[in-house]
């Protein structure tokens, strides 16, 4: 979870009242945080904070926190407004960069007043937001720059790797390359761009650099100190709705220190946009819902002016709450998202608590304490556990995989996956239903570690059953990878046989021809005359797909058919 320092006295200069540090320990619930610390320095209080929600990139800073503790004490209420004027600003994105780094987003913000608790605060921010909802810039990267430096239109261009410029904390002009071996962000992450043929650059009209995105700015724009009054933001990723939130969360909290937002079109090779885009989301919960899953005996209009307290935008109709909401806000997936805030507000220390009225008593799962189990005896063998997404897409189950979509690799994997309609993102469209995918994505985002890496999951896979009601079944899985010099099916093959062993079953290995793994090195695992998985050294075209250089062999199997009372 993302922690944070916060002075008390900016806090509530920004929230427009005094409270005693005790009353602050109550207000940070307001914001999901808790106060983990604090301490005086320099004659002033400081916070340590703990935001509680991954899913709130802005509660995680001062203006974020004192933004939802203004419109949950009442000082406002509904929608929060932002202005954004227009500008004559335009970038351009070069179409080389969409297998390289394909999307950037772009605003500028005008009129700032900056003291250093201020500048730190947005620092932090730009840094939170890349390294916890960014996944440590992969998926989004942030820079601010000093916008009185930067010579319109802009350009975000596929750069030569000898192309130079001074990055940030540097005096000398170093190369793109050179960036990456001598800079430490570049060490830190030039394995998100190091493979590229060409690297991302962001360059004004005269040709300064402005940034190596995702890796560090430059000295000339990009370093913003007290004195900078106006900046021009942006973020790039490859994920356009990804980007855009994190831009809505950067800019509206610069607008609650005073800043003027203004907009840049943004020209790509077919498309164009104008960012940032601030446009209310919407939403609809029935008000019932509301009472009968909080307990509470609202009446509409009390749901309605605890909603306007969490900066929503209210209308009753038909027993329906119709609501806008924020666009730096991207959780409201659910009716129980609209159910949480209206609890915030209500406060959970005034939910008077009930006993349950069930005469029964609770105790465990007995196949999930296999799992659980399972676990531990895979750490035993020296493997580290990891756990992966269940969301995943096409792509990265079958193509990276040499598989045949529509094919059924004797059910690993099946035939088919299990698809979403609408999906919010192409990367994250369907069900898994194996898991070495997953782990040879994982391992792909860990190319720059230290090996052998000897990792194992425990997690779910979703395959089409029709004889079920729902069409599908969720089944437990286990999978193993071990990349490592020299590594053979012979390394999976012991702790497969470690595994069988401790679970008292024996287990026979059929040869078979699996796209996916190394011809004559792989095998069906065989329990009971029933095929529960497969075994084998990856294929090396695979490794390829997913630029993973060091060979690996694994397994994965089905666990239900090795869970027997009294197990382990």
């Amino acid at each position: 979870m993302p922690k944070f320092d916060v002075s008390k006295r900016d806090l509530e200069r920004l929230v427009g009242k005094e409270f005693t540090v005790e009353e602050w320990e109550d207000l940070f619930l307001y914001a999901k945080c808790e106060l983990d610390d604090v301490w005086e320095e320099n004659g002033e209080i400081y916070f340590k904070a703990d935001s509680k929600d991954t899913n709130r990139p802005d509660l995680w800073s001062a203006e974020g926190i004192a933004r939802q503790i203004r419109w949950a004490l009442g000082f406002q209420r509904g929608l929060p407004k932002y202005e954004v004027e227009r500008s004559d600003v335009t970038v351009y994105v070069d179409e080389k960069l969409k297998d390289i780094r394909p999307y950037g987003v772009y605003a500028i913000v005008e009129g700032l007043s900056l003291d250093e608790e201020a500048l730190k605060q947005m620092i932090n921010l730009q840094e939170k937001v890349a390294l916890t909802f960014g996944r440590r810039r992969r998926e989004v990267a942030i820079g601010i720059f000093d916008f009185d430096r930067v010579k319109p239109p802009i350009y975000y261009r596929a750069a030569e790797k000898t192309e130079r410029f001074v990055p940030l904390g540097f005096e000398e002009e170093l190369t793109l390359e050179e960036i990456l071996e001598k800079h430490e962000k570049g060490r830190e992450y030039g394995h998100l761009i190091k493979d590229k043929l060409y690297y991302p650059l962001l360059v004004d009209s005269e040709g300064k650099v402005l940034s190596m995105p995702p890796i560090i700015n430059s000295e000339f724009t990009g370093r913003v100190t007290t004195e900078t009054r106006n900046v021009f933001v942006d973020v790039t990723g490859w994920d356009l709705n990804k980007v855009m939130l994190a831009l809505n969360v950067v800019v509206t909290a610069l607008a609650e220190r005073g800043g003027r937002i203004k907009s840049v079109k943004v020209v790509y090779p077919d498309f164009e946009i104008v960012t940032p885009d601030l446009t209310p989301k919407s939403f609809e919960v029935e008000l019932d819902y509301i009472r009968k899953l909080s307990g509470l005996n609202l009446s509409d209009g009390e749901i309605k002016g605890l909603l306007e307290r969490m900066m929503y935008d209210v209308t009753l109709e038909d027993g329906k709450a119709k609501l806008l909401y924020p666009a730096f806000r991207d959780d409201i997936m659910h009716a129980r998202d609209v159910l949480e805030d209206v609890l915030i507000a209500y406060g959970y220390n005034e939910i008077e608590p009930e006993e349950p009225k069930l005469a029964v008593q609770g105790r465990g799962d007995k196949f999930i304490e296999f799992e659980d189990a399972v676990r531990e005896l895979m750490v035993g063998f020296g493997l580290q556990e990891v756990m992966t997404f269940n969301l995943t897409n096409r792509e990265a189950q079958y193509e990276k995989m040499n598989l045949e979509y529509g094919r059924d690799y004797f059910n690993n994997p099946p035939a088919e996956l299990v698809e979403i309609e609408n999906p919010i993102s192409p990367k994250w469209s369907a069900l898994r239903n194996w898991i070495l995918p997953s782990l040879l994505d994982f391992l792909s985002q860990n190319t720059h570690e230290e090996y052998p890496q000897r990792l194992f999951e425990v997690g779910k896979a979703t395959l089409i059953d029709e004889s079920r009601e729902t069409k599908t079944v969720s089944e437990s899985k286990l999978a193993v990878v071990l990349a490592q010099p020299r590594v053979t099916f012979t390394d999976a093959k012991e702790i497969l046989e470690g595994v069988m062993r401790h679970l008292g079953f024996e287990y026979e290995l059929e040869e078979v021809e699996h796209p996916s793994f190394i011809s004559g090195r792989v095998g069906r695992i065989i329990v009971n005359g029933k095929t529960i998985g497969v075994i084998g050294e990856i294929h090396p075209a695979v490794l390829e797909k997913w630029g993973i250089e060091m060979p690996v062999a694994g397994f994965e199997l089905f666990l239900r058919p090795l869970y027997t009372e009294p197990y382990l």
